[in-house]
């Protein structure tokens, strides 16, 4: 009875060995090949859920369904005008086909290399067949004129490809290159361009001297319009003074007009009138023609000489 038992033990654990080892099961994120003893075997397994397989004849190689990542070295490159830029770029990708997967590249290591090579090499090339300026810039967009002397001063050439369409470039290609590997290049991008020590510090330069040029021309407005306000001011204040001096001689004018109609109307009263006006002419004479330093030589029929041969 005791040796039944063992039997019935060994026999039971026998099988569920076996039954373990027929049986994995697939996520929703991974997709599978069966091989045996290194070769695929049937098509590739897409459907998650419980799977079987002959045991320990096949093995099971899993694969990634999702979308995975690809991130380029920074390179040195030069562009069609011969400047020189670091290039870091970044892509994504899936494997489209296992099987095919599996017998190319075996593993994503494998792939990531010859993602490298592939997309690195296509990125070299499309920045070698294109100037700077259409790999920093996607439209010919219109600069932002916030005053008018900046419209000859930011002006911004036109480009013939552009950023965008460049990356489209290299996408193309690099599938065009991955068809046989079982993977597909979903999207990529340049992450970051930046020139190399030796063409920045030229490219500060050429801008420290455009702001400049900038500030010139700032400066040289501002100079003419400080020039523009101190003639107007100059202008205004000869008008003023015009216009002051004018008015004040017509109101002198209309002053002594009105003193002489005055006089004129006291000097036609009478004789009394009469001597008291020239009196006081001949007084106000008096006052503004002599001083305590003034000698007179005058005639005996001068007015002066009647009025002071009267006095005590």
């Amino acid at each position: 009875m005791r040796k039944n038992n063992i039997g019935w033990i060994v026999l039971a654990a026998v099988a569920i060995i076996l039954l373990t080892s027929s049986i994995y099961i697939l996520d929703e994120t991974q997709q599978a090949i069966v091989t045996q003893f290194g070769k695929p075997v049937g098509q590739p397994r897409t459907s998650p859920g419980l799977h079987f397989k002959t045991p320990f004849i096949h093995k099971v190689q899993f694969f990634d369904r999702r979308y995975l990542e690809w991130d380029g070295d920074k390179n040195q490159v030069p562009t069609k005008d011969k400047k020189f830029i670091f290039v870091d770029t970044y892509a994504r990708w899936e494997i489209t086909d296992p099987l095919q997967f599996f017998i190319r590249l075996r593993d994503e290591r494998s792939a990531q290399s010859r993602l490298d090579d592939i997309l690195d090499g296509e990125t070299r090339n499309a920045i070698a067949s294109h100037e700077l300026l259409d790999l920093v810039r996607s439209t010919n967009r219109d600069p932002e004129v916030t005053e008018d002397f900046m419209e000859e001063i930011e002006i911004l050439e036109d480009i013939n490809v552009g950023r965008a369409q460049i990356e489209r470039i290299i996408l193309e290609k690099a599938n065009q290159r991955t068809t046989d590997l079982g993977v597909r290049i979903l999207d990529f991008r340049f992450k970051r361009m930046n020139y190399v020590d030796e063409v920045r510090d030229r490219v500060y330069d050429r801008m420290i001297s455009e702001r400049n040029r900038i500030a010139d021309q700032f400066r040289s407005e501002g100079q003419g319009e400080a020039r523009k306000i101190e003639g107007n001011k100059e202008r205004d204040l000869a008008q003023i003074q015009s216009e002051a001096f004018r008015e004040a001689e017509e109101i002198k004018g209309r002053a002594d007009a009105e003193a002489t109609r005055i006089y004129a109307s006291a000097y036609n009263k009478n004789r009394q009138s009469v001597d008291l006006y020239k009196f006081l002419r001949t007084m106000e004479s008096f006052e503004k023609s002599m001083d305590d330093k003034t000698s007179l030589i005058i005639s005996s029929d001068s007015e002066f000489f009647k009025y002071l041969n009267k006095l005590p």
